[in-house]
């Protein structure tokens, strides 16, 4: 039963929620163990957090994913967690979620209760429609970037950050979707509603839309940002970026897998490698130069 919980509540894609660290990294203030402290805390809620919304949503898709390849082997679709005691355990996770999250900040806790009702409605309609459901993902990640600037007193904190942050979190999600397009095949809509509307063609247009945009937008803050150094050693930075955007297309496009963007990243070598090198040339330019 324990295990059926850890698997029910996704453990490993709580590295989606480490981009709460951003605004403590991009403003400078990962050696302060007083604001390090409080965004630590604020990961481990929105991990909580976001486990619920994962039980959540399994209940609500507990009959689609029966149908489904891989998904009907999760805990609830198998009969490995009754849906009584999964619900038992959602309501649990938010008595904790709340009135701790309010303790450590109220700004906080506004953007954690947005968090979670945008994703209740999420599963409850708004994942059956085209674009909107991927759009309001990404809102997911915009706000847990909210959730990190709220937790601490930022001064040179960039408003580019949210929006790199948004579009490459689109990025994803359209790369998600064709992929389970290529999984699914025919029988897509059968397993998610919304890959009814959704082609592998539109999609590709969509995903170049993007990443262009994710690549211009991200150098356009390497160089006019005004928290970085003038010597403009962030752009330094950029081919990682357009490298891991590369890669991620090579994977949904070539290898034809990319249905979980969370475990291409604990499992793919050079992604690794690429994201580890940009996270150093960040710290090094932000802390060392």
């Amino acid at each position: 039963m324990l295990r059926a919980i850890i698997k029910t509540m996704r453990v490993k894609q709580w590295t989606k929620n480490a981009i709460v660290f951003a605004a403590l990294v991009f403003d400078r203030q990962l050696t302060n163990p007083v604001a390090f402290g409080r965004t630590l805390a604020g990961f481990f809620l929105f991990c909580i957090l976001s486990s619920t919304v994962y039980i959540i949503n399994d209940i609500m898709d507990v009959e689609a994913d029966r149908q489904h390849p891989k998904k009907k082997y999760r805990p609830i679709a198998s009969g490995q967690l009754p849906i009584p005691v999964a619900i038992g355990i959602a309501a649990f996770l938010l008595i904790i979620a709340f009135p701790i999250s309010y303790v450590l900040s109220p700004y906080f806790c506004i953007v954690a209760a947005a968090y979670f009702i945008i994703n209740l409605a999420y599963s409850i309609r708004l994942k059956h429609i085209v674009l909107v459901d991927v759009l309001i993902l990404s809102m997911g990640f915009v706000l847990r970037v909210g959730a990190g600037v709220s937790l601490i007193h930022v001064e040179r904190f960039s408003p580019w950050l949210y929006v790199v942050t948004y579009l490459l979190a689109l990025y994803l999600g359209f790369g998600k979707r064709r992929a389970e397009l290529t999984l699914l095949s025919a029988t897509a809509s059968s397993h998610r509603k919304v890959l009814d509307g959704y082609t592998i063609p539109f999609l590709d247009q969509v995903i170049m839309m993007i990443s262009g945009m994710t690549i211009i937008s991200y150098s356009l803050y390497t160089f006019s940002a005004p928290n970085l150094p003038t010597n403009h050693a962030m752009m330094l930075t950029i081919p990682f970026v357009l490298y891991g955007l590369l890669r991620y297309l090579y994977i949904v496009e070539i290898e034809g897998t990319g249905n979980a963007p969370d475990e291409i990243l604990l499992i793919d070598r050079p992604l690794q490698i690429a994201i580890l090198l940009w996270g150093i040339c960040v710290l090094a330019i932000f802390y060392l130069f």
